[in-house]
């Protein structure tokens, strides 16, 4: 199943681009020149959760964003799973494709998952990395478990399927305030029904499912990628991945990292502070 989805240029000035990958086709933007920044996405965004930063950096540097399977306008197999694991493991095909190398890695929400697994297998390639409002070990809150379990429950699959519940409730109800209507149904009309929203009911059960994969990154990625230069950008005001509790252990990780607190920011950072996040970026890598 392929999204009939066309974005409006207006507010997503990009090209888009197709890969073939052994799962189904994904679709992808790859902007400007320079070191390639591999821009991963969380749960229930897709690249449009990029627009603005990259259209800040794709002077400076080669932005490519991508949509996993099941997300944004990318195909939505009948015999995917939409596991963390599955995602990863296409993404890094992606990555091998277009023979990224010295690349930078961005991943907010499930991204830092997405993104870890595949530099961990790449690490050789891999230049340095952004990491906000996210983490790359088990869930260890109670807060976090049960929303996995609640959310993966059959009365709350059926909201999610049925009503978009992700997207309307925690996407758009954070960001009434920073969204225009049309930017809003840029996220509402790349999941335009039940059947297309598969992939987004699977990622709360993700949180307990995924445990395996995440607790080999929790060790793969401190000895694998604990040196690469870090930036950690973290919006304080997320409720989900709170700050006083995920940043100790990030800085812990990375022995050469910096730190951009974003004070009035919550979860979907890329659309809170865009303007600094691109700058912090060029600050970092540039």
């Amino acid at each position: 199943m392929m999204i009939d989805f066309t974005p409006d240029k207006a507010l997503y000035p990009f090209e888009s681009r197709w890969f073939d990958s052994s799962a189904g086709r994904i679709h992808y933007i790859d902007e400007g020149s320079g070191i390639p920044i591999l821009f991963c996405h969380g749960s229930p965004t897709w690249s449009f959760l990029y627009r603005k930063i990259i259209g800040e950096l794709r002077d400076r540097f080669r932005c490519v964003a991508v949509d996993y399977l099941g997300f944004g306008l990318s195909e939505r197999p009948p015999n995917y799973g939409y596991t963390i694991a599955e995602h990863a493991t296409v993404i890094g095909e992606f990555v091998d494709h277009l023979g990224l190398d010295q690349f930078v890695i961005m991943g907010q929400d499930w991204g830092g998952p997405v993104g870890t697994a595949v530099a961990t297998k790449r690490a050789d390639r891999v230049r340095g990395l952004v990491l906000g409002n996210t983490l790359f070990w088990p869930a260890e809150a109670w807060t976090m478990k049960a929303f996995g379990r609640v959310m993966g429950s059959p009365p709350m699959q059926r909201q999610i399927l049925r009503n978009n519940l992700i997207v309307e409730r925690f996407l758009l109800g954070e960001l009434r305030n920073k969204l225009s209507a049309a930017e809003a149904d840029h996220y509402r009309k790349v999941q335009p029904s039940p059947e297309a929203r598969r992939g987004i009911a699977v990622m709360p059960q993700q949180i307990l499912a995924a445990r395996p994969l995440l607790e080999q990154l929790a060790t793969d990625v401190p000895a694998r990628l604990g040196n690469k230069p870090t930036l950690l950008v973290w919006g304080m005001k997320d409720m989900a991945f709170r700050p006083a509790v995920h940043l100790p252990r990030m800085r812990g990780t990375f022995t050469d990292h910096k730190v951009l607190q974003l004070p009035d920011a919550r979860h979907y950072i890329p659309e809170h502070e865009p303007g600094e996040i691109a700058e912090a970026i060029t600050e970092r890598f540039l």
